[in-house]
């Protein structure tokens, strides 16, 4: 049983990637990526050598395990093998250190007596939701790792026990995800209206036996860790032979992975999008033609106050105050409403589909024509063409809108998708959480391909493992210097592109021999 919480496993192991990538890229720039170089001056695997934080324990590595130092097979086998013992070992090590997070959460929150006085029967299924079923997937699927690596030290594959149990347990981690926006909201009302779980939520929070963790970081693990075993696998991916057994069986997995997180990301956000819209309705007053707002196929994608240049041209001379009146647009995936607002109402002054807008760049002319952009609605809600003159607040709120409204406008860096030869890549140092539509939350050690970037501090990136684009903050980011490394990323990338392309070509069929290995128990 791992000494070490979830928790802590997940940030050092991450901490340790950006270590790595620090490493090849400062001092070692002509080092080919996939090694690391020890202190002696030896190549050697990247192993995840993870120091924890306070502590004089590590994370066990499988080359370290002392079956495996006495059975000569570090002597025997080719480096390759020892890095792909490792990766899959990691993930029966982090699952081990998940479930023992699981435990706490159940034995020190779930079934405390004191806590459960505390709230009523609703109460208690808004905060844990059905994470007792999510366990017993999580304790099914551990039992099936550890048997396999019981069976034999030199361990087979890991993909085909992880493909079986996502595509016929993990379902489970779809119901609680969702359920987690509601979790928070809960867990918030509840620690403010009620003193007496407050009281022994600190006291619980507070025991050595957490290690300073809060609950709620407790109640976030089953994403977390669903998120990561995505990674963990794309991860064994890479390092498996072509045509392989093991990638066949590490596509399948990453190929119902992906769909599970999937699931979990669209169902978050479709709870969330249709709260919002509802919200924003309310807001709005229709002066002339009412557009209906609702529908299931629509979202947000950023509002916000500009001012909006008014009047003929020769008011230019005027002061600034005279010459931009402020807007508040809502911009939806195939909506935008151009708004005045009055108090807490919105009036819709236009609108127009998102398919028929235009942006232009215009060049700095003065502090009053600062941060300015044309914006072009070929055919409005009166069936004609106008022209806005827009001033944002500065450079980066700028480029944001222009890039929000115009998406296939061409950005300063090509996609990922592209497969340019060498592009911009950054990899992330801390986690951030995205406070706007238009931005993306990004976790520590995440890599993205550069896309946008501001003189005043914010990067537009595309997330290399799936894809997701967004805004976030320079100061979370390091640019990665070294070609070799950049090029293994989008090498990489490119191979788990298509495997999932793939994936989806055979269609996700359950695999009978799988089926049958866990029937006879033969992990």
């Amino acid at each position: 049983c791992p000494s070490f919480l979830y928790q802590e496993y997940r940030d050092t192991s991450k901490q340790q990637e950006i270590e790595q990538r620090r490493q090849r890229d400062n001092l070692f720039p002509g080092v080919n990526a996939g090694t690391v170089v020890t202190d002696s001056g030896v190549m050697s695997p990247p192993v995840l050598q993870l120091q924890l934080r306070n502590s004089a324990q590590s994370l066990t590595l499988w080359q370290n395990l002392e079956a495996v130092q006495a059975s000569g097979l570090l002597t025997q086998l080719p480096h390759k093998e020892i890095i792909m013992q490792e990766a899959m070992f990691e993930l029966v090590t982090s699952e081990a250190s998940y479930y023992k997070s699981l435990e706490i959460l159940e034995t020190h929150f779930l079934r405390n007596p004191v806590l459960v006085n505390t709230l009523s029967q609703s109460d208690m299924h808004f905060l844990f939701s059905n994470i007792e079923e999510v366990m017993k997937a999580s304790e099914r699927f551990l039992m099936d790792l550890e048997h396999r690596i019981e069976k034999s030290i030199l361990i087979s594959d890991v993909c085909d026990i992880v493909y079986y149990h996502a595509a016929n347990h993990f379902n489970v981690f779809i119901t609680y995800v969702i359920n987690q926006a509601y979790q928070e909201k809960n867990y918030r009302r509840i620690l403010e209206g009620n003193q007496q779980f407050r009281d022994t939520m600190a006291a619980l929070e507070n025991h050595p036996r957490v290690r300073g963790l809060s609950f709620t970081s407790f109640l976030i693990l089953p994403f977390q860790r669903i998120t990561r075993l995505k990674l963990l696998v794309q991860n064994i991916l890479k390092k498996a032979e072509e045509n392989s057994d093991r990638e066949a069986n590490a596509i399948k997995a990453h190929q119902e992975l992906e769909k599970i997180v999937k699931e979990c990301n669209e169902g978050v956000r479709k709870m969330g999008r249709t709260e919002e819209l509802i919200s924003i309705e309310k807001t709005l007053e229709f002066k002339s033609k009412s557009v209906p707002i609702i529908s299931h196929s629509r979202w947000l994608l950023k509002k916000g106050e500009l001012q909006l240049m008014g009047g003929p041209k020769s008011t230019r001379t005027m002061r600034s105050r005279k010459l931009y009146q402020p807007v508040y647009l809502f911009l939806f995936n195939n909506l935008l409403l151009v708004t005045k607002r009055s108090g807490d109402k919105f009036q819709v002054i236009d609108s127009c589909t998102r398919a028929m807008l235009r942006t232009e760049d215009l060049e700095d002319q003065g502090q009053q024509l600062a941060n300015v952009f044309n914006l072009k609605l070929l055919e409005n809600q009166d069936e004609r063409q106008v022209n806005y003159m827009l001033k944002t607040s500065s450079m980066s709120d700028k480029l944001r809108w222009m890039c929000a409204l115009t998406p296939n406008r061409r950005t300063r860096f090509m996609s990922t998708s592209t497969h340019q030869a060498d592009s911009p890549q950054v990899q992330c140092i801390q986690s951030y959480t995205a406070q706007e539509p238009d931005e993306l939350s990004t976790e520590m050690a995440d890599i993205l391909n550069l896309l946008e970037r501001t003189d005043d501090g914010w990067m537009m990136g595309e997330r290399l493992h799936d894809g997701e684009r967004g805004w976030f903050p320079s100061r979370v980011a390091e640019e990665i210097q070294n070609k070799e490394v950049r090029a293994q990323n989008l090498r990489e990338a490119f191979r788990i592109q298509q495997a999932y392309e793939s994936g989806l070509h055979s269609g996700a069929k359950i695999d009978n021999r799988i089926i049958h290995l866990h029937n006879n128990k033969s992990f």
